[in-house]
Parts: C-alpha cells; structure tokens; sequence
C-alpha cells in the first residue's frame, strides 16, 4: 500500500493554488496603474505649478523696475522773471528747467543739441517746480537742489534696458547724451529712487509719469457699489428661493436661468449694459456707477449660487426647532437659520466680488477704456478700471510701459489675494461643521 503522505497535491489544491496566483497576478496590475496614474497626477500637477511658477517669474522680473525711477538732480534758482508769484499757472516752469539745464552745459548752443538736452528731463520737472512753488513761495529768488524724474528713454538705459554698445543710428539716446549723462553720474546727479508717482498719479502719456491712482480709485468705487447692489439682492434673492418659494415649474425655471447666467461670458453683461443703462436710461459714459451696475448683473448669479448652498448646509433640526418653540418662519429663518448660513454667504460674496475685479470685457464695452487723467471723485465722474489700464498699457508702443504694465498686474494679483485670503479666513473663522 503506497503511504498517503507522499501522495502529491490534488486536484482541488491546484486549482485553488492557480486561482490565486491569477488574483495575484491582477492585484498587481492593478497596483501598478494605480501608481501609474499616481505618477500622472503628479506630474501633472508639477507641470501645472511649473507653468504658473513660470508665468509669475516673468511678470515679477519685468513688473519689479517699474517701482523705482530715475532722476536727476538739478540746481534750480527760481528766477523771477520765469515765475509769477500771483498766479503760477501763467509762470514759464518749462523754461526755467530749460534755463537749469542749459546752465549745467553752457557749451551748448545749438538748436539741435539744446533739444536733445532738453529732452532728457520729463516733462513732469516743471509741474513739480510749479507745485513746488505752490507750496513755498519764499522759494522765488533762491537756489534750491531738486531732484526732477528723466525721460523714459534715460530710465530704460539706467535700467539696461537700451544697448550702449550699438551704433548711434541703431539707439534712441545719440551720443552726445551719453557723455551728458555719463558727466552727470560722475557727478553722482543721477539715482534711482522709489517711484512713488507709480501709486500717487493717474494715467499720463509719458510713461515715466503714469500712475494707477486714478484706476484704482475707479476700481474701489466701482467694486463698492457692485457690493452695496449686489449683496443685499443676492441674498434675498437666496433666501426666498431656499425658504419661502412654492415648489412649481416657474420656480424651477427660475433656478435654472440662474443657473445659467452663472456661465454667461462676461462680455454680454457688457452689451446688456451698453444697451439698457447707456442707450436706455443715458447714464453717463465711462462711469464707476455703469461698471458697477454692470457687474452687480454679472455677481449676482454668483452670489445667489452660493447662498442658497449656505442655507442648505444648515441642518433641518435647526429649523424644526424654532418652528417647535413657536417662532414663525420670517422669525425662524432671520433669527437661526441666516446667522448660521452667513459666514457661506460672505465667502461667496467676497468670490464673486474677487472675479468682478478681474473683469476687463464688460468695461470695455461701455466705454470705460477712455484716456483718464485726473482721479475720479464720485461714481459719476468719468473714470477706468484697473484690469481696464492694464489692457491700455498693454497697446502702448513704449517699452517703459512693458515694466508698468507688469507692476500694474502685480499690484492686481496682490489685491486678488488679499480679497480671496479674506474669504478663507472669514470661513475657516466661522464656519460650522455639522
């Protein structure tokens, strides 16, 4: 008889042993895609933050020189012949700069090579004398040392901006400028400062000049009445839908129209705007109260979207409990339900208000891409946007205006995530988690 111990596997061994190395064999597969796809993920996300790494170094390394300026420091005698203490607007500042500088260089006297030293201060030096005067009129008489912003064309060479090393035909600066300001650093007359007309000035034609000021403020006050519209509206809008609107088909329709605009490009706000408070009821042109109106359409969606999400994360006990205790439902719903949906309601407010300050399409269609100058005073006066005066320096030929187009859409991103920064904090503060 042959002994059961030496008898090999049977039957059901074996196959139980090849089913499990088939199960085997596809865990392995399957882990191995799922580290593929890990992998994939990864590296997805590396190309993602390399790109946006990428695109922050360029705007940072052409933006970060707009916010110092050359200038030069002149010897001024505030001749009185130039200057009429009674009134300085009729005073000749542009010529007692050119008197300034044509006593730096007595040996120039041509016409052509008077021009090319005058060219190398900006026009701003004499409106800075004149407001000089403005403000010391005891000055009249007397040498004093300013220091008065150059010509963009002199910030851009200090900046390295403009070849030296090429012919004189092939640069922007002869060569006789050069060697004047070649004397003048010597001299130590020559520094860069920081530019604080970049945030004190509105929008100017010569680049060494031009500031956001006067866009920024358009900004605030168009982003301050979008909110005063928009947030009240919203919620309310949010609140009715979620807690006192029948269930019926015209409400249905309601919420997807809703829906909808939420995914509306931008630009048809615009022509909504151009079309009922320009064409319709004549407001005027290029106004923060048109732009604001305009993106009070735009958020609200976002902001009715968001609210009504709020005010269902808040449990239904909450409500059957004031109900319970005999509250009514306007009770129930101002006094338990709103304070606990809140903080959802702000953060998404702050989002939306946050994407309307990026906006730059809408503006543009009604008319706030005008040429402004002086800093807007109400949201009546003519006025632009930020995203709008980026879009402008963009189109200018300039290259000083490259580095301020850049400062500009640093300044905007700070502001971006200052606004959305909030709209975390005041979430993480005080949200509540059911």
């Amino acid at each position: 008889m042959s002994n059961p111990n030496t008898e090999g596997p049977s039957e059901t061994q074996i196959e139980n042993s090849r089913a499990i190395d088939i199960v085997n064999m596809g865990l392995a597969r399957r882990y191995s895609r799922e580290q593929r796809f890990k992998l994939y993920g990864l590296i997805a996300v590396i190309i993602s933050l390399s790109f946006l790494a990428l695109l922050f170094f360029t705007i940072i390394s052409n933006g970060h020189q707009a916010f110092f300026q050359t200038y030069l420091q002149l010897e001024v005698f505030f001749n009185p012949d130039f200057i009429d203490i009674n009134n300085p607007a009729n005073s000749n500042f542009p010529g007692l700069v050119k008197q300034t500088l044509s006593n730096e260089f007595p040996a120039v006297t041509g016409r052509r090579e008077k021009k090319e030293l005058y060219g190398l201060v900006s026009t701003g030096a004499a409106f800075q004398l004149q407001k000089l005067i403005r403000q010391q009129p005891d000055l009249v008489g007397k040498t004093v040392k300013i220091w008065v912003p150059t010509d963009d064309d002199v910030d851009m060479l200090m900046k390295g901006h403009i070849a030296r090393d090429v012919p004189e035909s092939d640069r922007r600066l002869s060569d006789k400028q050069l060697a004047w300001l070649d004397k003048w650093t010597l001299d130590a007359k020559i520094a860069k400062k920081f530019n604080r007309a970049f945030f004190t000035s509105g929008d100017s034609r010569e680049p060494e000049l031009a500031g956001i000021l006067g866009a920024l403020v358009g900004s605030i006050l168009t982003l301050t009445l979008t909110l005063l519209l928009s947030f009240p509206t919203g919620v309310a809008a949010a609140v009715y839908l979620e807690e006192f609107a029948p269930r019926n088909r015209w409400v249905d329709l309601i919420e997807v129209n809703i829906n909808n605009l939420a995914a509306v490009p931008s630009i048809v706000f615009g022509l909504l705007g151009l079309a009922v408070f320009i064409n319709f009821f004549h407001l005027p042109r290029s106004a923060p109260i048109v732009g604001g109106l305009v993106l009070t359409l735009m958020t609200l969606p976002v902001i009715i979207i968001a609210s009504r999400a709020s005010l269902q994360s808040v449990p239904p006990s909450i409500r059957e409990a004031a109900l319970g205790v005999g509250a009514s439902k306007m009770q129930m719903v101002l006094h338990h339900v709103l304070p606990l949906a809140m903080p959802g309601m702000l953060t998404g407010t702050i989002i939306g208000i946050a994407r309307a300050l990026g906006e730059t399409a809408p503006l543009l269609m009604i008319g706030m891409v005008a040429f402004i100058v002086d800093i807007p005073t109400g949201f009546t006066a003519p006025a632009t946007a930020l995203p709008v005066q980026i879009f402008l320096w963009a189109d200018s030929p300039e290259r000083a205006f490259v580095e301020r187009t850049s400062a500009a859409i640093i300044v905007l991103l700070v502001l971006l995530v200052v606004i959305n920064s909030l709209a975390v904090i005041l979430r993480n503060r005080f949200e509540r988690r059911w």
